[in-house]
């Protein structure tokens, strides 16, 4: 039985040949992202994996349909496996915003599912990192969202000469589109072919473009000036202050895709061009009222990072998190008359929260003292006599006797200060 296309299984390391994906790098990449989050006061929620799915097409209208896992469930509902977070979690904050005090600062790590052609950094299911403040509108809220998704990248050792984010603007492509006679009818198209400008030839593009009532010189030249609006002057002004002005660079070919971003729009890209965009997002002040249906007006900003790009660029710079075993200790089992004292000692130690790992069922000791070191524990410890037990550090060799009540205090200074003498 074979897994499904653009799914993903993760394996405990060591990771068996031909499988790429592994538990331990995710959890560790979850904690990281975690870590973050909470250093920037931003609280975890979460929401269903299912959703109806008119919450997807009254953002983004009916051709999302075709890139969706959609059906009718039992209850004859038409119903979709979500394929962003964003709609949900404006969902959730118009129906009990009135909750909580505003800024609401959330952030959640989802697996999300959409049925399109799979591609290099791209497949049909991912796990992404995201995050949104509500109720405020000041560029403050954007550059503090920029400044946790500089630092998330920074937390895996990327550096600026690794990584930069591309500043854009909404508004700014809005006030060229009015000013150049664009029809409004239009504007979604143009959007569109401006965010896949970098991706289209030349002479396609102006064929687009043409089409629309402009010309690939014009959008060039736009693009090429650069002039960052006052909202993204804010933005440079308040990310300087942190220090983190080598981050960042104002780029117009930034536009993002979706029809929702109303203000500041940015991604992160790999500096050296191997990879597809790594993080994305921007301010969307509109889609509050629009799921809502105009009870709520709230602003909002918010960005995403998906796993599958972030742990291709960390394979690239040699960067993926060193995996250690995570058993701290293994109990030997030498003579089988001693296990009941064993597991009393065993429980007694996971009680006090070390990892412990022993033998199920009798095997030889040459064997057990084998699967300690393929585990990667520190420690052995076996039961000595009723009232003692023998810790081993693996890697010094040194051996310890004490009475087993003293156990968990030696472990401590043993682990803690390495101080198995």
């Amino acid at each position: 039985m074979e897994r499904l296309p653009g799914f993903r299984d993760f394996y405990p390391e060591p990771l068996p040949d031909g499988e790429a994906w592994s538990a331990s790098v995710r959890k560790d990449i979850f904690e990281s992202w975690h870590n973050v989050a909470e250093r920037y006061a931003f609280q975890l929620y979460d929401g269903p994996p299912l959703e109806p799915l008119s919450l997807f097409t009254a953002k983004s209208g009916q051709e999302i349909v075709g890139q969706l896992y959609n059906f009718e469930d039992k209850g004859e509902r038409a119903v979709a496996l979500r394929p962003e977070m964003t709609p949900t979690v404006a969902r959730m904050v118009a129906a009990r915003e009135r909750h909580y005090k505003k800024p609401i600062k959330w952030y959640s790590i989802p697996q999300l599912f959409r049925y399109e052609r799979q591609q290099k950094g791209r497949l049909r299911e991912h796990f992404q990192f995201n995050a949104d403040i509500f109720g405020e509108a000041d560029p403050a809220a954007d550059a503090e969202l920029i400044a946790m998704l500089i630092d998330l990248l920074r937390d895996f050792d990327l550096t600026a000469e690794d990584f930069v984010i591309r500043l854009s603007s909404r508004n700014a492509w809005q006030d060229f589109f009015n000013q150049n006679g664009g029809d409004e009818s239009k504007a979604y198209d143009f959007y569109q072919a401006v965010d896949k400008l970098e991706r289209t030839a030349p002479e396609e593009s102006e064929k687009k473009f043409q089409a629309l009532g402009f010309t690939l010189e014009q959008v060039h030249n736009f693009i090429a000036a650069g002039e960052p609006t006052d909202e993204l002057q804010a933005v440079l002004d308040n990310l300087a202050a942190r220090g983190m002005s080598d981050f960042v660079k104002i780029d117009y070919n930034v536009i993002r895709g979706l029809a929702y971003y109303t203000g500041v729009v940015y991604e992160a890209f790999d500096r050296h061009g191997k990879f597809r965009a790594i993080a994305g997002g921007g301010r969307y002040d509109q889609l509050v009222s629009l799921v809502s249906g105009g009870k709520k007006n709230i602003p909002a900003a918010g960005f995403a990072m998906g796993d599958v790009v972030l742990v291709e660029l960390l394979k690239d710079r040699k960067l993926l998190p060193e995996i250690h075993g995570n058993i701290e200790i293994y109990a030997l089992l030498e003579d089988e008359s001693k296990r009941p004292a064993t597991l009393s000692m065993i429980q007694m130690l996971r009680e006090e929260g070390w990892n412990v790992e022993y033998p199920l069922a009798p095997i030889k000791p040459d064997k057990q003292f084998r699967r300690a070191l393929e585990l990667g524990a520190e420690l052995t410890v076996r039961i000595d006599d009723d009232e003692s037990a023998v810790l081993k550090n693996l890697n010094t060799k040194i051996e310890k006797k004490m009475p087993i009540h003293e156990l968990a205090e030696h472990l401590f200074k043993t682990i803690c200060e390495n101080d198995l003498e």
